[in-house]
């Protein structure tokens, strides 16, 4: 939410403002691990939360307060995974499904077990049934609740479940697609990491374009040329340094802090390139909930 203290609340929307920030920080973690499902990437999903919490900020105003807040976030949030998968192509597989009638079998619904597990494996399913699932046998919400927030019927839940749980059952988890791996990232990486990790700073700028743009989820988002980032980071007073790593087979930079036998991945940080320069930094430095929840984190690898 860039620069929201900024934004001049006063009066009663200030109060409202305050108890959002209030709800928002117990929440927060539930609604990545939401995002991060439906779209089948740790780093996607705080992007998507970032993106639901800034509209949900812009709307507040418009909010009713006798309804609660998380029903009313996750309905965004859940909106925001669908225009996510769907500008990336994974909309065709939820028209297909949404094509089968919204029946259910008479027969005994199929139980999963819950937790991670479950989690890890729902990215198989078309987004609906996909939301099901997550939405019931992970977040524990009634079948009423379920059909508001994906703008569904009883009906239409139960039957996406059923499917849902079906597929889970009897089908082996189909694997993600692995990064493909890309060279001239891995070397750019490799300088980063080395000359960041010596406090090389004008080595460092020499890797990054001009207009390069940076987002520091939760704290800061603009021109890398007007943040104090590099200097943030000598400040830090845990010890601290950076790795190529992957997430989720993913390439990314990990920033490890040290532990009292070895060096431990605290958080990460993704790049984009444009003609052999970084034009791109997204840094997760300040949500802490980003890491645990990937499904497999690597150190010393670079796809």
């Amino acid at each position: 939410m860039e620069n929201a203290d900024n934004l001049g609340q006063s009066g009663p929307f200030e109060a409202r403002y305050r108890a959002f920030l209030e709800a928002v920080a117990q929440l927060r973690p539930g609604l990545h691990r939401y995002c991060a499902r439906m779209v089948g990437s740790v780093m996607d999903g705080e992007d998507v939360v970032q993106e639901t919490l800034f509209e949900a900020y812009r709307k507040l105003d418009k909010f009713d307060d006798s309804r609660p807040l998380k029903p009313w976030l996750f309905r965004i949030a859940h909106n925001r995974c669908i225009d996510f998968l769907r500008n990336r192509g994974v909309r065709d597989e939820a028209e297909l499904a949404a094509a089968v009638p919204e029946v259910v079998e008479a027969n005994q619904p199929v139980v999963l077990g819950v937790g991670s597990a479950v989690e890890h494996l729902v990215t198989m399913l078309p987004p609906k049934e996909r939301a099901c699932v997550l939405l019931k046998d992970i977040f524990d919400y009634s079948l009423e609740e379920i059909a508001e927030l994906v703008d569904s019927t009883v009906g239409g839940v139960k039957a996406a479940l059923s499917r849902g749980r079906v597929k889970l059952a009897s089908e082996p988890p189909a694997r993600k697609p692995a990064h493909k791996a890309d060279p001239e990232l891995t070397r750019i990486m490799h300088l980063y990491v080395d000359r960041f990790n010596q406090r090389d700073w004008n080595g460092v700028r020499e890797l990054i374009s001009a207009d390069a743009r940076l987002n520091v989820a939760d704290a800061f988002g603009g021109k890398l040329a007007n943040a104090p980032y590099f200097t943030n980071y000598e400040r830090w007073s845990m010890p601290w340094k950076l790795a190529v790593g992957s997430v989720e087979g993913e390439p990314v930079v990990l920033i490890l802090q040290r532990g009292p036998d070895t060096w431990t991945p605290y958080s990460l940080v993704r790049f984009t390139l444009a003609e052999g320069e970084i034009n791109g930094i997204v840094d997760y430095a300040h949500c802490p909930w980003v890491l645990p929840s990937a499904a497999a984190v690597n150190i010393g690898e670079s796809a």
